[in-house]
């Protein structure tokens, strides 16, 4: 280990964690501010996310989420890539599990259209990340202008089509037909009655086998050497034989792929039909979860339950505590995207000098 650099249990372990402190800490000041008890919100927010077995399922419901779009971000991230446009990937993913729903699910049952409705999302999430990607590796232009801007296209695409082509006839709704049952994935509370109303469902366990298979691609592939290959030094990697184009093209519709899986939670589980904007920011919040995971799908997984437990927990803590609105929430989370992604760093020189091992001193002659 080199000086300067840190053991992998701080890097990945200890950094984020203190990252997660000091931004409840200051939410803490923030709390404190508005007339509230600190110490109270937090266990509002707990409860609220652990503290039974409904508010649990529903932490685990938008964590399931953020692994989808975590993981997309975490895969250009290996490349050099930074992705933000899992937000309209997710969405396109959608049209694309909609389309296997409404085309399978009066003649099939659910588990037939299933895999059908997977392949669907992953390719049309692909798709829509291609032209960026393309844009980048072959005509220069840069990723994040052209994945941002391809968040408003999608936005405006999935208007058109929910408003004026696969809209419900007769509704004013921008929504499709509700799906039948062969649309509908199995709700775990039908299993485990102490979930409640939570709508975690079969979506959840593909998202656990994406962070396996991300974790196998990235460290134990020859893909996933080149990739990193590539994000760490494209120069070297040109030298070594990776193809900028190619490896660019690659990573960004594994990326798309997997923000487009996002989408069988929604729409396929939790809402059994497609709705407008039914992706509600977690394509943006699984960059925050990528950075603080550190683009590793162990820590992916952690910072998807953080966030998860900040969304539900949220929501309780603005019912038993009115004074602290939805808007408050938001600033919370915020503090915690800030500290994971601005200042991710603050912390590493004090870190470095405690962990870092010191280079011999030449001894006297």
């Amino acid at each position: 280990m080199s000086r300067g650099a840190l053991p992998g249990w701080v890097d990945y372990g200890l950094v984020p964690l203190l990252n997660v402190v000091a931004a409840f800490l200051i939410s803490g000041v923030v709390v404190l501010f508005i007339g509230e008890n600190p110490l109270e919100a937090a266990r509002v927010l707990a409860y609220g996310a652990f503290g039974f077995g409904e508010g649990f399922g529903f932490t685990l419901f938008y964590a399931t989420n953020f692994v989808f779009t975590g993981l997309a971000v975490a895969v250009a991230f290996h490349a050099g890539l930074f992705n933000i446009g899992a937000e309209g990937q997710a969405a396109l993913g959608g049209l694309g599990c909609a389309f296997a729903c409404l085309a399978l699910d009066r003649y099939v049952p659910w588990w037939v259209t299933f895999p059908v409705a997977i392949v669907a999302a992953a390719a049309f999430g692909a798709l829509w990340a291609l032209i960026p990607a393309w844009l980048q590796a072959a005509r220069g232009s840069h990723i994040v202008i052209t994945t941002i801007m391809f968040n408003f296209i999608a936005s405006a695409l999935m208007s058109w089509l929910l408003v004026d082509v696969i809209k419900q006839q007769g509704s004013m709704q921008p929504e499709t037909r509700t799906f039948e049952a062969g649309g509908q994935l199995p709700q775990f509370r039908e299993l485990i009655p102490d979930l409640g109303q939570a709508p975690l469902n079969i979506a959840a366990v593909v998202a656990v086998a994406a962070l396996v298979g991300v974790w196998v691609l990235i460290w134990r592939t020859r893909l996933g050497y080149a990739m990193r290959a590539f994000g760490l030094n494209p120069t070297a990697a040109g030298y070594a034989g990776v193809s900028a184009v190619g490896i660019t093209v690659v990573a960004m519709l594994i990326s798309g792929a997997l923000a487009g899986l996002m989408s069988l939670n929604e729409v396929m589980g939790a809402q059994g039909r497609l709705l407008l904007d039914f992706t509600a920011g977690a394509g943006f919040v699984g960059i925050a979860v990528a950075l603080m995971g550190r683009a590793h799908p162990v820590g992916i997984l952690f910072a998807a339950i953080l966030f998860g437990a900040l969304y539900q927990g949220g929501a309780e803590l603005a019912f038993e505590m009115p004074a602290i609105t939805r808007d408050m929430i938001v600033v919370i989370q915020g503090l915690v995207i800030l500290f994971a992604g601005a200042l991710e760093h603050m912390f590493r020189p004090a870190l470095i000098a405690l962990f870092a091992p010191r280079a011999p001193q030449p001894r006297a002659a």
